[in-house]
């Protein structure tokens, strides 16, 4: 038999009645300690209150969003979780509790659980935001600080990777990584990294000023000039032993650097020592540049009894002119070296003569002889100007007659053989000579004398010097047996050239000079 039910009275089967649904339980009684307890739960951001009042689904709306806090929030980051995120989720977290009061006020709790202990449950729960919050803080402080080390360390490559390199093309780095350090200091004074800035630094003005410490001391002398410039760059920064610490170095290379160059004839010397003595009068470097040039002004003057007496005179011209540009600043160093330039002036004026001698007997009789009339000139009452004369009259006939180059003057004069020079010429002469004695003097022009056709005869075959009805202009000189070598040069504007004649003198003649104008100008015996 079937579990059907069977109506007896109808004689049929029918479907049993539905029992009577049961009465929906009455709503609780409004309970605020309960609505606050949930209200509470639910600012933990847990949806522990939504759990009390049987909400799952809303709970796991509270678990997603906190969920994505975290995702945005960590890994903690030097700039912290954006404030709109901040801002949202604080909305958030104050409409769920809201919302939680209210379902809480009427709704019985799903968990045994009495209302005033969830709502002492949900106090302590606070604590686990309040102490995400710090812990969250202290990751972030933890990533400034790595962020502020990351920079450190950056700057560090700057100034390490340009070590050796040319200052020039590293002072840009430099100055970056520098900026780093001030910033540090400033913006971040109680970081790690901050700490870490004196070191640094040091290794910042080791990295720069290392041509010094390599004994590259014209090299040093910009990189230790910029670290001079420093403390300005950072206001506020105690720089301690770093403050001064270039000083000492630049004067040290500056004396070194000046000193080579005087030495070594370089022209930037004076630029250097006039640093020194104006940036560090009272150095001892400083004390040491009026005995450098003192000794470059004794040592150029050994030049003068050398091969190179020239080169001498005009390296004390330069040496004299050079130090009268440095900036001397102090009194005492300042007549030293008044002093110095003085005695270099004298020994170039002096060393005239010797190169005028030295240029003669190279050969160079053009500058022999400018240099013996310079000396001559300007030192009139000199026991060597006569002979810087003979030197120059000989110079010049050795430029016509290079043989007559060969022997040196002397002071010599006269001679047992007499000599008579005449001038058959229009043209004032100067008769030039010079072998075992050297001299000079002048004819006037002869007023009543014409010019020869070429080859010195006249067209009635007069030979030069040969009218005896004529008084031509002429002068007796004595002189001793041997080759002397003459050159007539006409005086003033004439275009006559020079006339020249080599006469080798006998004992038991007398001879006779004869200077007469061709088309160019001639000389016959």
């Amino acid at each position: 038999m079937s579990g059907d039910w069977y109506d007896a009275r109808q004689g049929d089967y029918a479907v049993p009645p539905m029992p009577p649904i049961p009465p929906a339980p009455p709503p609780a009684p409004p309970d605020g300690v309960r609505a606050v307890a949930v209200a509470v739960l639910n600012l933990s951001g847990l949806g522990l209150g939504y759990l009390l009042v049987r909400r799952r689904i809303l709970a796991a709306v509270c678990w997603a969003a906190t969920a994505l806090l975290l995702l945005v929030a960590l890994p903690a980051d030097p700039d912290g979780v954006p404030g709109a995120v901040l801002v949202l989720y604080a909305l958030f977290l104050l409409a769920v509790a809201a919302h939680g009061a209210v379902v809480g006020l009427r709704t019985r709790p799903g968990w045994p659980l009495r209302a005033p202990l969830a709502l002492a449950l949900g106090l302590v729960l606070l604590a686990a935001p309040a102490g995400g919050v710090v812990l969250y803080d202290s990751a972030r402080d933890e990533a400034v600080e790595q962020m502020l080390l990351d920079r450190l360390g950056e700057a560090d490559r700057l100034v390490t990777s340009n070590r050796g390199a040319h200052f020039e093309s590293a002072q840009a780095d430099y100055r970056k990584a520098l900026t780093v350090y001030r910033d540090l200091q400033a913006d971040h004074p109680g970081s790690r990294a901050a700490a870490e800035v004196p070191d640094r630094l040091m290794t910042f003005y080791r990295t720069v000023g290392a041509p010094y410490d390599a004994g590259n001391y014209c090299d040093a002398l910009a990189p230790l000039r910029y670290l001079r410039t420093v403390p300005k760059a950072m206001p506020g920064t105690d720089l301690g032993v770093l403050e001064n610490w270039p000083d000492d170095r630049l004067a040290t290379s500056l004396y070194e650097c000046a000193a080579d160059a005087l030495t070594s004839g370089q022209t930037t010397w004076p630029d250097r020592f006039g640093e020194l003595l104006t940036t560090f009068p009272d150095s001892e470097q400083t004390a040491k540049v009026a005995p450098a040039v003192t000794a470059a002004v004794g040592a150029t003057e050994k030049g003068l009894r050398g091969n190179e007496p020239c080169t001498a005179v005009e390296k004390l011209k330069a040496l004299a002119t050079r130090i009268d540009d440095v900036p001397a600043g102090q009194a005492g160093i300042g007549d030293a070296l008044d002093k110095d330039a003085r005695r270099a002036r004298a020994g170039a004026d002096a060393g005239t003569y010797t190169c005028g001698v030295d240029q003669y007997k190279d050969g160079d009789f053009e500058d022999a002889q400018a240099t013996m009339n310079t000396y001559a000139t300007g030192h009139r009452g000199s026991g060597k100007a006569a002979m810087a004369k003979k030197f120059a009259i000989a110079a010049e006939v050795a430029q016509t007659l290079p043989a007559a180059g060969k022997r040196v003057p002397t002071n010599r004069s006269g001679g047992s053989i007499s000599v008579t020079v005449k001038n058959d010429s229009p043209d004032e002469i100067t008769v030039l000579y010079t072998g075992p004695v050297t001299g000079s003097f002048t004819l006037k022009a002869c007023g009543s004398c014409t010019v020869y056709p070429f080859g010195g005869t006249s067209l009635l075959g007069a030979e030069p010097c040969s009218d005896s009805g004529k008084k031509y202009p002429q002068r007796t000189i004595q002189l001793p047996v041997g080759t002397t070598y003459f050159v007539h040069r006409p005086k003033n504007d004439s275009t006559a050239s020079a006339g020249s004649d080599t006469a080798k003198l006998e004992s038991g003649y007398i001879y006779t000079e004869c200077a007469y104008t061709t088309q160019g100008f001639g000389v016959t015996s």
